[in-house]
């Protein structure tokens, strides 16, 4: 299925939320594509893992652009998995090292689809699932979408049934917020984000390198070669993560500094100042000189999983039918830190029977 030719959302419109028909796996089962718009934001969503497909923002002049990188059909979601593009992630965002992790005296083995670590809830995450979608109830002038699933007992190794809800909303003021939800009838671990890629200037114009990118973070989680934690926390002081004050995304990524991923990108936790939050709070900054639109991130997880489409190559093709490169779009992944469950002075991933996990993260838009 073709992208839909971009025409500017009227700001002024009524909030709007539209499904239509995406494909059908192979198997059989039906995909729908939702169309949430309000506030002069248009964002479309795959039931396809939870999918962003498009977030279409203005810029300085008032020009339209997707700033989301995606693909056009969902057979090219099924066929490149991997990059996640707009995913919802889960049961564990990120690493968990060794495939595996304790809950009490009991360890589970969990698959190895990242060399020796588990990445993103496994070779069949949530990013690989259908979601049921229906409209949800929304503030005035917003409009919002609720996805829910039950992943079962065992589902990639995870203990436990676990019942999720993920509410896409955007609101009267053009923002993109996210809401988690879950519950769970025994023991398990969950992390939850969306690994929506973004460039300023649209998707497809090329590298990120020269948007300024502020993030509030004095530390992050040392990795290991493997990529996943040691379990050492250490200040970004001196260090290519130290982007407490606002600066260009490509200013070191030239210099082969070995904390870069292969001397040539940014695979990195930071860990905010701010802590885990009950409301979502400022935590990072994302400005494009060239177009002139501003990405202001909120959230109440802990971390920032900062990543520059490192793996992201030409054979990948967005809607605009222009071919990605590496380094052409940036995730800001919110979300506990990697391998909590085996780093027990992490905050804490647990999530037990009688509780219920609840997470927001929000993408504000602005033009400077």
């Amino acid at each position: 299925m073709a992208e839909t030719p971009l025409t500017p959302p009227d700001p002024a419109a009524a909030p709007s939320v539209t499904a239509e028909p995406f494909g059908k796996l192979a198997d059989g089962t039906p995909v729908e594509r939702w169309t949430l718009t309000a506030g002069g934001t248009r964002v479309r969503v795959l039931t396809y893992g939870g999918t962003v497909q498009s977030v279409e923002v203005p810029d300085r002049a008032g020009r339209y652009a997707n700033v989301a990188l995606g693909l056009g059909t969902l057979d090219e979601y099924v066929a490149h998995g991997d990059p996640y593009f707009g995913a919802l992630i889960g049961r564990y965002a990120n690493r968990i090292a060794g495939a595996s992790f304790f809950l009490g005296d009991r360890s589970y083995p969990l698959p190895a689809n990242d060399g020796p670590n588990c990445l993103h809830g496994g070779a069949r995450g949530f990013d690989k699932r259908v979601w049921a979608a229906a409209e949800a109830p929304a503030a005035p002038g917003a409009a919002a979408l609720l996805l829910s699933r039950t992943s079962p007992d065992g589902e990639e190794g995870f203990p436990g049934a676990l019942a999720v809800r993920v509410t896409y909303t955007v609101t009267a003021g053009g923002a993109l917020r996210f809401d988690y939800e879950a519950t769970t009838d025994a023991p398990t671990v969950v992390s939850l984000t969306n690994h929506t890629y973004v460039n300023l200037d649209g998707e497809g114009s090329g590298s990120v390198e020269g948007h300024h990118l502020r993030i509030d973070a004095g530390r992050f989680t040392v990795n290991a070669p493997t990529s996943a934690p040691t379990g050492e926390i250490a200040d970004v002081a001196g260090t290519p993560f130290d982007f407490r004050t606002a600066r260009p995304v490509g200013a070191e990524l030239r210099s082969g500094h070995p904390q870069l991923l292969i001397g040539r990108g940014y695979d990195q936790n930071l860990v905010l100042d701010k802590g885990v939050t009950a409301a979502p709070e400022p935590v990072a900054e994302v400005r494009s000189p060239a177009s002139g639109r501003v990405l202001l991130v909120l959230t109440t997880e802990p971390g920032l999983q900062l990543y520059t489409a490192n793996f992201v190559f030409p054979s990948f093709t967005g809607p605009s039918g222009r071919a990605y490169r590496p380094g052409d779009g940036l995730a800001l992944e919110t979300q506990h830190f990697a391998d909590s469950p085996n780093q027990p002075h992490f905050p804490s991933t647990v999530l037990r029977p009688g509780e219920h996990y609840r997470s927001a993260t929000v993408y504000e838009f602005a033009v400077r």
